[in-house]
């Protein structure tokens, strides 16, 4: 192997030059104001986890995350989300606070994917958790915000997907009782959105041409409110029951809360089927096709740490708003220029310090050639003030 050049840097990182740094900056400023809006208090865990903990329980599968050792032979990893670290904060330094805890961050994830066009490997999120809390009202809640956390964050057409794992797992298990492999391998083609496969295999299973009618009957599950009642036709299963009419009271919330025109209601959409629990949900930008959000329900991560309380949850996928989202662009702050002579640099440098209490940006100058203390460099600046 080739020994890199000194400009060069490992596949799936990027630098970020100043003109971007502020666009996200900014995403991140007006995202954390808005949470904060709602009672969700800034949280930081550390860049590094150990494996054996927050790796594990992390909705990351293995082969996707970074691993290292430290001088102990310890295995660590590199936080692949913000959840996991989380909960493990919430069940220990956070364990005397009085539930629910909301909980908000912004922060680099780190996963290894194949070097492939497009998949960063450090990327950002910006999101929160709602711990502490399993009603319809906590799932509304979190799907309200993050409609309020795209618009602060500039995108302004989008629409949220929201599904139930719950009512797919009761389906499955009505048809397929105890075909484990049968229900997951279903389950991956709804995961990948491969409905030509999840077609093909309903047809290889061996079932009745009733029950292949019943499992192909989930692809028309996308709409709005009445989407609740053609479920609960189609699965009488006790557990497919409970999630839609689960669903069908967080919906009743959005509406109360004026959001609902951002939502539709997806039941083949289930999101890490290993890792949510009940609700789940995905936002897509009209400029993007890939999610620009996703959320939901995880009740039993924070059993691993000792700690048995439900939880609920999303995170903004901060690089794709940067992007891809034009919304997301804000005018740029040019800074003053204070240019001064030796002989009243004095009078120079307090003019820049009484910007700058201003809130303005400053940059400073000698003036060493008197012959070009007029030139002003252009559109460099906002504007440009000369004591000579």
């Amino acid at each position: 192997m080739s020994k890199p050049k000194g400009f060069e840097k490992p596949v799936g990182v990027r630098d970020y030059v100043p003109y971007a740094v502020d666009k996200l900056r900014a995403i991140e400023r007006n995202v954390l104001d808005c949470m904060s809006r709602w009672g969700y208090r800034q949280i930081m865990t550390p860049t590094m986890e150990f494996y054996e903990t927050v790796g594990v329980a992390s909705s990351t599968s293995d082969q996707k995350l970074f691993k290292l050792l430290n001088n102990r032979g310890t295995t660590l990893v590199l936080r692949s989300d913000m959840t996991a670290p989380i909960a493990r904060v919430v069940s220990s330094l956070l364990k005397e606070e009085p539930l629910p805890i909301r909980l908000s961050y912004h922060a680099n994830v780190f996963r290894a994917f194949e070097e492939e066009a497009g998949r960063e490997a450090e990327f950002f999120q910006t999101g929160v958790e709602l711990v502490g809390d399993d009603s319809p009202e906590a799932d509304a809640e979190v799907v309200a915000l993050a409609i309020e956390s795209l618009k602060a964050a500039g995108v302004k057409s989008f629409k949220i997907a929201m599904g139930h794992v719950g009512f797919l797992n009761g389906l499955f298990e009505e048809v397929l009782a105890g075909r484990t492999h049968d229900q997951q391998s279903l389950k991956k083609h709804l995961l990948d959105r491969d409905y030509v496969g999840f077609r093909k295999a309903i047809r290889e299973l061996a079932i009745n041409d009733e029950q292949q009618i019943e499992l192909e009957g989930i692809l028309r599950l996308r709409g709005n409110k009445e989407i609740c009642d053609q479920a609960f036709d189609l699965s009488r299963h006790p557990l497919a029951q409970a999630s839609i009419d689960h669903l069908c009271k967080v919906w009743e919330v959005l509406e109360a809360y004026g959001v609902s025109e951002h939502v539709l209601i997806d039941l083949t959409m289930i999101g890490d089927f290993s890792y949510y629990t009940g609700m789940t949900f995905e936002g897509y930008a009209a400029e993007l096709g890939f999610p620009v959000c996703s959320g939901g329900r995880y009740d039993n991560l924070l059993r691993q740490f000792g700690r048995d309380v439900p939880a609920t949850g999303f995170a903004l996928k901060t690089n794709r708003i940067l992007d891809g989202v034009k919304g997301a662009v804000e005018e740029e702050r040019r800074p003053v220029l204070i240019r001064y002579t030796a002989s009243r640099r004095r009078e120079g440098l307090a003019k820049a310090a009484e910007l700058r209490e201003q809130g303005r940006a400053v940059v400073t100058l000698l003036i060493q050639d008197k012959s070009k203390r007029l030139q002003e460099p252009a559109g460099m600046y906002d504007k440009v003030e000369t004591f000579s």
